[in-house]
């Protein structure tokens, strides 16, 4: 089964770019500069460089008015405007331990499981195969951290 990965759409993020860290803050955001790995940058979908500039904002992932709906912190990169879409799962993807939750078109929870980025395909492929679920979200399975959502293709 053929699906797709969506990056983040930069829309909601590009009035927080160039604001001052105390107006971030106000926003409940802050600009964070990378200083290593483990910055997955949610618009563009890759990771961040060191000495990349992300903004880190919370975000409504999830907003289906159901008792799942739900909201994380991620990372943008500040400045970023083209959001990217992959055919099959990207590499930012590939290299975490993902959790993947199946959701109802009516943002209901059906099913989740935990897997290896590398080893995911089966677990998506078996996900969208059951018509109650509508789409995925991939989550860093650790943090917690929302990445990318999941659709058919």
């Amino acid at each position: 089964m053929n699906f797709t990965v969506s990056g983040l759409s930069p829309e909601p993020f590009v009035p927080l770019y160039g604001l001052s860290d105390g107006e971030l803050a106000k926003r409940r955001a802050r600009r964070v500069v990378v200083d290593g790995s483990g910055f997955p940058e949610r618009i563009e979908m890759r990771d961040a460089e060191a000495g990349e500039t992300l903004l880190l904002v919370n975000f409504e992932h999830q907003s289906a008015d159901t008792p799942f709906r739900s909201s994380h912190a991620v990372y943008v990169r500040e400045g970023a405007t083209e959001s990217r879409s992959f055919d099959g799962l990207p590499e930012v993807l590939r290299r975490r331990l993902l959790s993947l939750r199946g959701f109802s078109s009516e943002g209901m929870l059906v099913e989740a499981d935990v897997v290896d980025g590398s080893e995911a395909e089966p677990l998506i492929e078996r996900l969208l195969s059951d018509p109650a679920v509508a789409y995925i979200h991939a989550h860093c399975a650790r943090p917690g951290c929302y990445l990318a959502r999941i659709d058919r293709a």
